[in-house]
């Protein structure tokens, strides 16, 4: 399974983009082309009757199911992240997982997109705007606490991937700019920051871990974070560990990982946070194809990724993103 859609075109998108100072304006408004009209001709939605290898929940949640609503689309939905309010669903969008990734920089619907509550549900989702009209960029993996966007970027201004931040005015994400509260030597990738503003939790392939990507954690400093800490061998494995995720009670840490319980692709675990703030062994809660936890504030609801495989696993047909919710114990 590729790591993420958004990685696979940056890593195109690196190789295009150049040097120099980009000038930060507003966005011209103008209404986001349509996803349905960007995909595939002839493309047909997959659902569960006809998944090969569909999600499997352990203990406590129930049997998977897509995100009811307009979200999902024959297409890729990738980066699920709902709102701390619970108010406003963020997930990265391109219209053909297999299209060659240079192809994705110029479709003008690859990138962040955004649903507002309906009812029940999300409504119609609509194109977040992260850049200066007209240069050559792409966002994805979103994280949302309060006014402040953190996500991760490539783009012409600033020559290579990088995290940026944006703030939330007059109802749009603006004045995007560099995230510089980080020290660039700890080598952040997907992170995470604490409902609580006091720890950043990151994966990374920084020198001190066990091996590939690990999870590690940093401290809150006044205005900086303070020197990374690896999470230990109860998270962290010789494989890949990515995407954290941290409950709002900061009592449960989520994140991928290859499954290893058997199943085929990524799976998501769960470790609990230990009396002396430590985290317990983590557990294999969603296997087959599932990563990118995310979890609502109440604890209820558990968001994620699945991607749709054919039988002999050779091709990747689309992602959408999954449900499961908490069972009474």
């Amino acid at each position: 399974m590729k790591r993420t859609l958004f990685v696979l075109a940056c890593l195109l998108l690196a190789s295009l983009a150049c040097l120099g100072q980009g000038t930060v304006v507003p966005p011209t408004p103008t209404p986001s082309p349509s996803r349905h009209a960007s995909l595939p001709a002839g493309a047909v939605k997959s659902t569960p009757a006809d998944d090969a290898w569909p999600p499997i929940a352990g203990p406590g949640w129930s049997p998977p199911a897509p995100l009811e609503g307009p979200v999902n689309t024959p297409g890729g939905e990738d980066s699920p992240f709902i709102a701390p309010d619970g108010e406003t669903f963020y997930f990265f969008f391109t219209p053909d997982v297999n299209i060659p990734a240079e192809k994705q920089l110029l479709d003008g619907v690859t990138g962040i997109w955004m649903a507002g509550r309906s009812g029940d549900g999300w409504g119609e989702p609509q194109r977040v705007a992260l850049a200066p009209p007209g240069e050559l960029h792409l966002d994805g993996c979103p994280f949302v606490l309060g006014s402040q966007m953190i996500f991760c970027t490539i783009r012409e201004s600033s020559g290579g991937m990088a995290l940026y931040e944006a703030v939330w005015q007059n109802d749009t994400w603006t004045d995007w700019h560099a995230w510089e509260e980080i020290d660039q030597d700890y080598q952040v990738g997907e992170m995470h920051i604490t409902a609580d503003g006091q720890e950043l939790y990151f994966a990374s392939k920084r020198p001190g871990g066990l091996g590939g990507f690990d999870l590690w954690v940093s401290p809150r400093t006044g205005d900086t974070w303070g020197e990374p800490v690896n999470l230990g061998a109860t998270v962290n494995t010789s494989g890949d560990e990515n995407r954290p995720f941290v409950s709002a009670d900061g009592a449960e840490l989520w994140f991928d990982a290859a499954s290893r319980a058997g199943k085929p692709g990524p799976a998501v675990y769960r470790a609990l946070r230990q009396p002396d703030g430590s985290w317990g062994q983590a557990e294999e809660v969603i296997s087959q194809f599932a990563g990118e936890p995310n979890l609502s504030a109440d604890g209820q609801t558990m968001y994620f990724v699945h991607h749709y495989f054919t039988p002999d696993m050779s091709r990747m047909l689309e992602a959408d993103i999954y449900v499961t919710q908490r069972l009474a114990p």
